[in-house]
């Protein structure tokens, strides 16, 4: 065959690989990222842990980063509308989402087959930026000091004892069903729309006790509005160190801690996933950061993706066997 009748085919052959070329590059390539503002998609309402722990990150990654990230808050559904959001997002690097416990892990049990996203494949873990434990509160008219005399409380009062949680599903939620279980009480759930609608039924009188998260309820229990009966895990918590751990308890095996950690979509480039893991792993090894994690209650971690993936990976496998033990149903 002639070399002129092979020109053809070489230049389209040529032209096929320039294409593919240019399309595969920002693929693999983070040099230019960012160079717009990004958005973290907080997937509840503000002033809860999760929004509050966002924003430090977010003031972290923009001075990491170079580009403004902007909070948007998108509740709703146990932290599945903002997620559906960001799913779908165009998986770029622009559009992060905050992530907790409840939406990436216990959300994979609760809601799998009723959301059009797969918790657990449509998204990849970028990093972990800390965990809290649960603090079991109550309001100050209730004549309790330790989760025994609590359980006592409830057990004598049958189920006029109301405990609140953020909505259906979520750790507080599944922490009191289990201290039900373990103390033999019938405490009757009422979920809100956030943990800070809740926590301000608390405060108020008409419901009586709550497992929260540390950070929403530090300021509340400091001031005297809210009385602390123990915290989740093994051992005491630096924010509260008069407060007994569960272990020290007739229950210890109340030992969930809520976490907090940035997903982007699936899809998003690796060179990207990496860029953004380096920012957070950095940012949260600052001592400044540090102190202001630990100011809120949080305990800083810093891990990035690929041990974050194992960690998702052991919580949705632990919380899959809560929700089923505790008959939660989605709403």
């Amino acid at each position: 065959m002639s070399d002129l009748r092979l020109r053809p085919r070489r230049a389209v052959l040529f032209s096929l690989l320039a294409v593919c070329a240019g399309i595969a590059a920002p693929a693999y390539s983070a040099d230019a990222y960012p160079d717009k503002p990004i958005r973290m998609i907080v997937p509840y309402p503000p002033g809860g842990a999760t929004d509050v722990i966002g924003r430090v990150l977010a003031q972290e990654l923009t001075g990491a980063l170079g580009q403004t990230v902007v909070v948007e808050n998108r509740a709703g559904a146990a932290g599945n509308i903002g997620a559906d959001q960001v799913a779908k997002a165009q998986p770029d690097g622009y559009t992060l989402l905050m992530g907790a416990l409840t939406s990436h892990s216990i959300n994979a049990a609760l809601y799998r087959g009723r959301v059009t996203y797969d918790v657990e494949k449509s998204f990849a873990p970028v990093a972990i930026v800390g965990t809290v434990p649960l603090v079991f509160v109550v309001n100050p008219s209730v004549p309790a000091k330790t989760p025994e005399e609590l359980a006592a409380y409830a057990k004598a009062n049958g189920n006029r004892v109301n405990y609140a949680s953020g909505g259906t599903g979520t750790a507080s939620h599944l922490a009191g069903a289990q201290f039900n279980s373990l103390a033999g009480a019938q405490m009757t759930h009422v979920p809100y729309k956030g943990g800070s609608q809740a926590l301000n039924d608390l405060m108020g009188g008409q419901v009586q006790i709550m497992f929260a998260n540390l950070p929403e309820v530090l300021s509340q229990v400091q001031a005297g509005r809210l009385t602390p009966i123990a915290v989740t895990g093994q051992q005491r918590h630096a924010s509260l160190p008069n407060v007994p751990a569960f272990s020290e308890t007739s229950y210890p095996a109340m030992n969930a801690r809520s976490w907090f950690g940035l997903f982007v979509p699936a899809a998003t480039p690796a060179p990207v996933v990496e860029k953004l893991s380096q920012a957070i792993t950095q940012g949260v090894a600052d001592p400044a950061v540090q102190d202001k994690l630990k100011g809120l209650g949080a305990d800083p971690v810093g891990d990035g993706h690929a041990a974050f993936q194992q960690y998702v990976n052991q919580e949705v496998a632990r919380w899959s066997v809560l929700v089923k033990q505790s008959g939660a149903t989605a709403e």
